[in-house]
């Protein structure tokens, strides 16, 4: 059996849970299939995210974003190369708006697949965050994110990685979350399997 991703509550139990990717109303925001959100109205806790900066969220498939989790987008940053910081032309004052190559516009912000990241936590503008990394709960990631690491803290600081580099190169040429997922549901004990060089094993039969 395979979960309907379109379904926006996955847990009957648990109407707080959220399937992000069929709330989606805004085209600057792309999700995968399965990506969940520990509370409802994902949307909101996107901020500063104004279409003529033309920047977007992409978030892959699979991932946990526990509730409290806030992107900051482009739209937050401010001119830093002069005395003040005040956005005199957004507040009324007769000034002309600047030019978008003088702001500190950083990109896009994307969020790889099978991501946890942790209660409380703020993700930055243009940020990118690798393939099975976890963020620790009220962490600020201001930077990238290396897959499969584990960062924690304000700023997020790296931890450990979470599997050796074998494993993790493996993980990375294996990609499960792009198979069709009748074959993830059968793939989900190697998925949840804490035998490592046994998951290493059925990985290089697969890629075979």
């Amino acid at each position: 059996m395979t979960p309907n991703p379109a379904e926006k509550h996955p847990v009957p139990s648990a109407q707080q849970m959220t399937h992000i990717k069929p709330t989606i109303t805004r085209p600057n925001i792309i999700v995968g299939d399965y990506t969940y959100f520990g509370d409802v109205n994902f949307e909101s806790h996107v901020t500063h995210h104004y279409d003529f900066y033309g920047d977007k969220l992409i978030i892959g498939k699979f991932c946990q974003i526990a509730a409290g989790v806030e992107f900051i987008m482009n739209g937050s940053n401010h001119k830093m190369g002069c005395v003040s910081t005040y956005p005199f032309y957004i507040m009324g004052w007769d000034e002309s708006a600047p030019q978008m190559s003088e702001l500190p516009v950083k990109g896009n912000t994307v969020i790889g697949n099978d991501v946890w990241i942790g209660q409380n936590s703020t993700i930055l503008p243009g940020v990118h965050i690798g393939d099975g990394a976890i963020v620790g709960a009220s962490s600020v990631a201001g930077s990238d994110i290396e897959p499969y690491s584990i960062v924690v803290g304000n700023p997020a600081r790296f931890v450990r990685k979470r599997f050796d580099d074998e494993l993790i190169g493996l993980l990375k040429d294996w990609k499960w979350w792009d198979l069709p997922y009748e074959e993830i549901a059968t793939l989900i004990p190697v998925l949840h399997s804490g035998d490592f060089d046994k998951v290493k094993r059925e990985i290089k039969s697969r890629l075979k």
